[in-house]
């Protein structure tokens, strides 16, 4: 297969140690669960013990619902970024591969300017 010549690992290249990336991304599924589960419970809560005000009552629930609501995708938005986060710094710790080296044209020497990217505008022939 033709990607299979890019995923060939660089011979002198090495892995970085698991580091705090890996302790994060083991705690994520906790966290995920930690912070569902508790709005869930208040919300629960907020059903078993209503505020004394009858007329109240469904204005009460309505604010605890969007509150819990808004909770959740913010732990949740949280969580995936931290793990997006911690997918990355893992990814850079692993060994190279072929596709990530590749020869500059110009890493020895810098590159010659054109001779159009010297002129200024009123030196150019008409």
């Amino acid at each position: 297969m033709p990607w299979e010549k890019l995923l060939r690992k660089l011979p002198d290249s090495r892995r970085e140690p698991p580091g705090l990336e890996w302790r994060i991304w083991k705690k994520l599924p906790v966290f995920l669960v930690a912070g569902t589960a508790i709005p869930l419970i208040a919300y629960g809560l907020a059903h078993l013990f209503p505020p004394a005000d009858v007329q109240s009552v469904q204005k009460h629930l309505g604010l605890v619902g969007i509150l819990v609501t808004a909770t959740i995708i913010t732990v949740w938005t949280a969580v995936f970024t931290v793990a997006i986060g911690c997918f990355v710094v893992r990814v850079m710790k692993g060994p190279a591969y072929v596709a990530d080296a590749y020869p500059l044209i110009d890493s020895e020497k810098p590159r010659e300017k054109h001779a159009a990217s010297d002129e200024t505008p009123g030196d150019r022939p008409s």
